[in-house]
């Protein structure tokens, strides 16, 4: 009972601490309108009325006159302000006065987003009544009307194409058409939007430019609307097009710097003809420094366009962004006119200039570092960076790390250690990383294609050895093949063709014999309703119970692979996290190419099922698992207010072994809890099921399943460089073993098998965690701060467990 009491006190005294630390900064952050205020009535309340097709919320962002900041969106619940009130005017937010000329012009506004929303009849009028003494509500009230409907829409001056299907399509892609009435009319039936037309606009520009009508601007595409004689409601449009003439690419002019001055490009080359240009009078142009140290290819690749072809203004700007996204130069300028920003457009012939510059080729970067572990330790690092190793923009990163640590005589004594290990523990680690921008074999046909215009291959390979207390890693090697492609700003695509992992370890005898010291007993344990013995006899020697034999498969040596395909969408900024959404999706097979190496290289005919020790390093096997595993993420950020955003987030995933496989390797399993999961559980400590942690011998799962909600509200803003923001989340799911999972010995049912996904108890397995947090907002950098408590804890049940846990993490959770 004392205990519950000092939680709940201990709880009660942060959340006041809290609310303090959000209000106090906020004398800092006044609340102004801009100009004098002509009164000393506060506005405590901001209404719509009438408004029957448009939301509140939409319209409380088109408003300047608004009420004190309210906390989480609770109407009048403004604790800044009272506050301000309390302290007598020393702490807090000033009061938000009314503003006549503020609210005059706040008429003004809804009125024209209505009707750009197609309610061109509206009337908006205001009323402000004082409520209280000095307590104002302002009521903005709205007569909409009925909307306008477009009936029909005119494309006037679109030119003709020698493709006569190009024009044709473009009608029927547009958002606005629908039945054909003749070759340039079409019925429309949609409610008037300005924006609409104003999207088919730049729909028209872009169509123009991208088949040769280089000089088209937008007042080259005008919208007429006109309103029905017999019903004012109904209206049709007139697109009028000038699209001038059409244009060609002219001549295409590179040049490439190093990072010395003066410029002195000595060394040129021209292309000329096919496949470079389309015809001989036609020329690409290049000219570089030595010091450069790039080819003629790499320069003449990102061309995207061929001189002397119908100009194209997507391929031109796609040539652009080829040049910036390959990494080791910039772009000093680029443009369509020697001297001028505009292109000549007096002549057919357009060309392009582009001025680049690489950046430094070399660089070498070093640390230093101590360490306190079991012992005290040094260690140091090299890191060197070759930026366009080999001409074609390709970059070679190559770093080593060595570290040392002495460890003294009583703690290998304390440890049971006495089998003569060093007292000095070493590891070293090597890595390279290269990277080429662009697709390279076998899908290297795919390179500069549509939607395939921005691509990465990268190419990792590590090594390391490590001297640990009863635990040696003997090498541990990672190698990495995987491709990146962005389709659109929205769609990302990673291919992982190849991921092999091999970790041969050998644990010392101290570290198994402390291993079966805890899970090897003579004791009689009651497990639902009968005894079950963790360990036998078998011809007078002890065998192992099932858990150890589960934990050393886990750490034996082993090796793994990994095909996988990740497909991502995200329209969100990933810092702020404030609207849009984020997704992801990844299916993965693992564990077939050491099973075809076993098959049919190191025992052709014969399946072992593990793999020899590479290079002799030592005589440990090394095993393999074969499976497959599915994952979905899915994010979703919805802004409630100005600054007030509502996130929430799904995951699955589910991993199967097949193919003579019964385990997922452990560093392939799902697992649960942490800063980025669900809070108030440490990383690696939630499940499987509701098997409590001490009793937990296979880490892991098979099976996750996790949601997530966080309420997010900026309470202060610029204080110390960063927005303040306010969250209050709720995180809830757990991992679960699969149903091919086995945790069956010879005689009876292991605790394990609580952990095992079943649809008719899952439910009741979920864990729920839940608190406060608070967010310092950097325009870089999210560092946060969360205070949380399970409200359902899988030990304790629901709102028994009174502890707080805190979490520190960079960036938003999710």
């Amino acid at each position: 009972m004392h205990s519950n009491k000092y939680h709940y006190r201990q709880l009660t005294l942060l959340l006041i601490f809290l609310s303090l630390l959000l209000s106090f900064p906020t004398v800092l952050h006044a609340q102004t309108t801009g100009s004098e205020s002509n009164t000393e009535d506060v506005v405590r309340r901001v209404r719509f009325a009438g408004n029957r097709n448009i939301k509140d919320r939409t319209l409380e962002t088109l408003v300047r006159t608004r009420t004190n900041r309210e906390f989480l969106g609770v109407p009048r619940f403004t604790p800044w302000y009272f506050i301000w009130k309390v302290s007598g005017g020393r702490f807090g937010e000033d009061p938000a006065y009314l503003d006549r000329a503020v609210v005059a012009n706040d008429i003004e506004r809804i009125r024209l987003y209505y009707e750009s929303q197609g309610f061109l009849n509206v009337s908006v009028d205001t009323t402000v009544i004082e409520y209280r003494t000095d307590k104002i509500e302002v009521s903005f009230l709205i007569d909409e009307g009925d909307p306008s409907i477009i009936n029909t829409v005119t494309y006037r001056g679109m030119p003709f194409f020698e493709d006569t299907g190009k024009r044709i399509n473009f009608f029927r892609e547009s958002p606005l058409t629908g039945g054909l009435l003749n070759d340039t009319t079409f019925t429309v039936d949609q409610q008037y939007k300005s924006q609409a037309l104003t999207n088919e606009q730049n729909r028209i520009i872009t169509f123009l430019k991208n088949n040769g009508f280089a000089s088209i601007q937008r007042d080259s595409v005008i919208a007429l609307v006109k309103k029905d004689q017999d019903d004012p409601l109904q209206l049709d449009v007139q697109y009028r097009i000038r699209p001038g003439k059409i244009y060609r690419f002219g001549d295409v002019d590179v040049k490439l710097a190093d990072t010395e001055s003066p410029d002195n490009y000595s060394q040129r080359d021209t292309l000329s003809g096919k496949p470079y240009t389309t015809d001989s009078s036609r020329v690409i142009t290049m000219s570089k420094e030595p010091g450069a140290q790039s080819k003629f290819t790499l320069l003449s690749d990102q061309i995207l366009f061929e001189p002397g072809a119908v100009y194209n203004h997507s391929l031109y700007l796609e040539t652009v962004n080829e040049y910036q996204n390959l990494g080791m130069l910039f772009i000093r300028r680029f443009g369509q006119s020697e001297d001028d920003i505009q292109p000549d457009y007096t002549k057919e012939f357009i060309p392009s200039y582009f001025d680049l510059q690489t950046l430094t080729k070399h660089r070498i970067t070093t640390e230093f570092f101590g360490m306190l572990r079991y012992g005290f330790g040094t260690g140091f690092g090299v890191d060197y960076t070759n930026n366009n190793v080999f001409g074609n923009a390709e970059n070679l990163s190559i770093s080593a790390n060595a570290s040392f640590e002495f460890v003294s005589s009583r703690v290998l004594e304390e440890n049971q250690v006495t089998d003569g290990q060093s007292r000095v523990f070493r590891q070293y680690e090597l890595r390279t990383d290269y990277t080429v921008p662009r697709l390279q074999f076998p899908f290297r046909f795919l390179d500069n294609r549509p939607f395939f215009t921005r691509a990465l291959t990268r190419y990792t390979l590590s090594y390391s050895r490590s001297d640990q207390l009863l635990f040696d890693i003997n090498s541990d090697i990672r190698f990495n093949l995987q491709y990146e492609v962005n389709h659109t700003p929205r769609y990302t695509s990673f291919l992982d063709l190849l991921e092999l992992d091999l970790v041969d370890t050998s644990p010392s005898d101290a570290y198994i014999r402390n291993l079966r010291n805890e899970f090897n007993s003579d004791t009689l344990v009651i497990r639902n309703g009968s005894e079950v013995r963790f360990d036998t006899l078998s011809n007078g020697q002890l065998v192992d119970s099932f858990e150890l034999r589960r934990i050393l498969n886990d750490f034996d040596p082993q090796v793994s692979s990994i095909l996988r395909y990740t497909f991502r969408s995200a329209n969100t900024d990933i810092i702020k996290r404030n609207f849009g959404y984020f997704s992801e999706y990844s299916v993965a097979l693992g564990g077939n190419i050491p099973f075809l190496l076993d098959r049919f290289v190191i025992t052709p005919d014969t399946l072992e099922g593990n793999l020899p020790s590479l290079l002799g390093l030592s005589e440990n096997s090394l095993t393999y698992g074969r499976f497959i595993k599915l994952t979905a993420d899915y994010r979703r950020y919805i802004p409630v207010s100005n600054n007030a955003v509502f996130a929430w987030r799904i995951f699955g995933g589910f991993a199967q072994p097949y193919g003579g496989s019964d385990v997922i390797p452990l560093n392939r399993r799902f697992f649960a809890g942490g800063s980025n999961d669900i809070r108030g559980w440490a990383p690696f400590q939630l499940g499987p099921g509701n098997i409590s942690p001490d009793n937990v011998t296979i880490n892991g799962g098979e099976i996750k399943l996790a949601a997530f909600t966080e309420t997010r509200q900026t309470v202060i803003e610029n204080f110390i460089g960063a927005d303040w923001i306010g969250a209050w989340f709720v995180d809830a799911g757990n991992v679960w073993y699969g149903p091919k999972n086995d945790f069956r010995d010879d005689q009876n049912q292991d605790i394990l098998e609580e952990g095992r996904f079943k649809f008719d108890r899952f439910y009741k397995q979920i864990a729920v965690g839940s608190g406060l947090g608070l967010r310092l907002d950097w325009q870089y950098l999210v560092v946060r701060f969360d205070f949380a408590f399970r409200v359902h804890d899988l030990d304790d049940g629901w709102f028994n467990n009174k502890k707080l846990f805190f979490s520190f993490g960079v960036g938003h959770s999710f």
